[in-house]
């Protein structure tokens, strides 16, 4: 048995600054980051659907988006992805087909989630791959932004 022991190490606290940045440019505050098997980030973003007039710029997307374009391979098998709102449907079977390793999430969506609610992608027997799920990381944090960012647009 090695003396080192494996510690998990949560990339969260990156994800949520990208959510941070999300709100700063008006997006939905969400932030996804994309870990490499030994640790490395490869890649991390936030929701830039306006930014871009695209509905698929979703910070998951992004993340895949620029972690293949790193490793030049269009699967991301042992990567895993931190996302700061639990993924919808169109993420979540992005995920499945990147082949993903593990899925953390912080904040449930029960609107319009794709995991644990709505769609339930990775239940479907028509799902190619399902990862790993992981939610409620920094969950309180990534709800308290989302509530924030939308109360002040009720507000203004």
């Amino acid at each position: 048995m090695s003396s080192r022991m494996n510690r998990f190490r949560s990339f969260m606290p990156l994800a949520l600054d990208e959510a941070h940045r999300a709100a700063a440019r008006g997006e939905v505050p969400v932030g996804a980051v994309m870990v490499a098997q030994d640790g490395t980030v490869l890649a991390a973003d936030g929701n830039r659907t306006r930014e871009r007039n695209d509905p698929t710029a979703h910070a998951e997307i992004l993340a895949i988006r620029a972690a293949c374009a790193a490793l030049g391979q269009e699967r991301l098998t042992g990567c895993d992805l931190y996302v700061t709102l639990e993924p919808c449907a169109m993420c979540a079977q992005a995920i499945a087909h990147a082949r993903v390793r593990r899925l953390y999430y912080g904040a449930s969506d029960p609107r319009s989630g794709g995991v644990a609610h709505g769609a339930r992608v990775f239940a479907h027997p028509q799902c190619h791959h399902v990862p790993e799920v992981y939610d409620g990381l920094e969950a309180e944090a990534a709800s308290a932004l989302l509530t924030s960012f939308f109360g002040k647009l009720r507000e203004g």
